[in-house]
């Protein structure tokens, strides 16, 4: 297979020039590259996932500025195309993103209706290979080896077919990134967006990353960023003067990954069971709040979407870890390691109340967040601690509770810290 089209999937042979459009369905859609047919490892990433679900859901907003996001205090989940036109992004603060785009539909969040479709494209996916590594809602990684027999046809062609079928199906678009590992499946996912396929190969990946950003590498942040500038690492070709000990060296184990990628290798697998890091709730305020007793009453139901969060997961956190963030945008992060797993609410609040009592000296914050790490399977939660007798009777009050908002929904019974009463 030379090309194939990504509108009517027809394939063509090799030839010396790639058709400027189907010679089927005159698409402009076409698709080409000398190892198209021997590539297997793939990442799908959705089109500002959030918003186009809103435009879907919503046709009067298809040609405007859409935002998904908080008030005015909160930050930007996702940017429709047409308002990263104005320079609208994701994590940006929104008043920034309204000043570029005044224009601009914000529209709240609906993580549940993001959920049901993000579910729905996952199985697709699982249609074509049992190996797919979620990364988020809206993307994952797949690996394709193999399955040519299975769907007879090239892990390409079968690509082109699962981002028809998302269009068709659920009116969403997708672009995908196609090569010989995770790492550059990823690169090339960006490459083209939206609606985009692009493909790097064994040939050409090394002397395409050449003259990339070293901020491309996966795990290079600003910090990381900043140390490399200092060696004079700007461009990924710059790492090509080190071995791997000397970079291993300077930047600990970072250092194995800046070698390797740099030069178009890694050989992580596409784990299906990949587990999840962390989980985590938080909320931006409308005016900031400096007040002990006001940031109690706020950290609690941040604390039981966690809970929600772990339990629907089927995992359990040792630590609980809280975020906050100052008037000046300044973040801080505090963990407490518990001496069990948990998934109750009530101890991942204990946990996380003294280390807001701490900071809590007359300083104003804009955010406060709970998250908890170290995750491990359920059935290691919440055991009995001898030094804490009390713990198995709220135990068993938090899984009542939980019971009757099953049956009645998630409003039908609260503790009295989540409707404005003081401890």
């Amino acid at each position: 297979m030379g090309f194939l089209c990504r509108d009517c999937f027809h394939c063509g042979p090799d030839e010396a020039e790639t058709p400027v459009s189907c010679p089927s369905c005159r698409s402009f859609r076409i698709l080409s590259h000398p190892e198209l047919e021997q590539l297997a490892i793939a990442h799908l990433d959705c089109d500002a996932f959030y918003a186009a679900i809103e435009k879907r859901d919503r046709p009067e907003l298809r040609d405007k500025p859409v935002i998904v996001g908080g008030a005015i205090r909160g930050v930007v989940s996702t940017a429709c195309y047409t308002a990263r036109l104005y320079g609208v992004h994701s994590a940006m603060p929104m008043f920034k993103a309204l000043k570029a785009c005044p224009d601009a539909v914000v529209i709240k969040p609906d993580m549940a209706k993001y959920q049901a479709a993000g579910w729905r494209i996952r199985a697709m996916m699982q249609d074509l290979t049992p190996l797919v590594e979620p990364l988020s809602i809206d993307e994952a990684f797949m690996d394709l080896s193999g399955t040519e027999r299975m769907h007879g046809c090239s892990p390409a062609l079968s690509l082109a077919k699962l981002v028809k079928r998302i269009e068709a199906e659920l009116d969403l678009s997708a672009s995908i990134g196609l090569s010989y590992n995770k790492f550059l499946a990823k690169v090339a996912s960006d490459l083209d967006k939206p609606r985009g396929f692009a493909v790097l190969g064994r040939a050409d990946a090394v002397d395409f990353l050449a003259d990339q950003p070293v901020g491309l590498i996966w795990g290079v942040g600003k910090a990381l960023k900043k140390q490399l500038a200092a060696a004079g690492i700007h461009h990924i070709r710059d790492l090509w003067g080190y071995d791997e000990p000397e970079l291993v060296a300077r930047y600990g184990a970072m250092g194995r990954r800046l070698h390797r990628f740099s030069r178009g290798q890694d050989n992580r697998k596409v784990d299906p069971n990949a587990p999840t890091k962390s989980i985590s709730s938080e909320t931006t305020f409308n005016h900031d709040i400096s007040q002990i007793n006001k940031l109690k009453e706020i950290l609690w139901p941040l604390c039981e979407t966690v809970s929600r969060r772990l339990k629907k997961a089927e995992l359990a956190g040792k630590t609980v870890t809280l975020k906050l963030k100052t008037a000046e945008f300044r973040q801080i992060s505090r963990s407490r390691k518990l001496t069990a797993p948990t998934q109750m609410a009530e101890e991942l609040y204990r946990a996380a109340l003294p280390l807001l009592q701490a900071e809590c000296d007359g300083r104003y914050f804009r955010l406060i967040g709970v998250g908890t790490q170290d995750l491990c399977a359920a059935e290691w939660a919440d055991p009995p601690d001898l030094l804490d007798p009390d713990k198995t009777r709220r135990r068993q009050v938090e899984l009542a509770m939980d019971a009757v908002r099953d049956r009645l929904g998630r409003n039908a019974i609260t503790k009295g810290r989540n409707i404005n009463k003081k401890q």
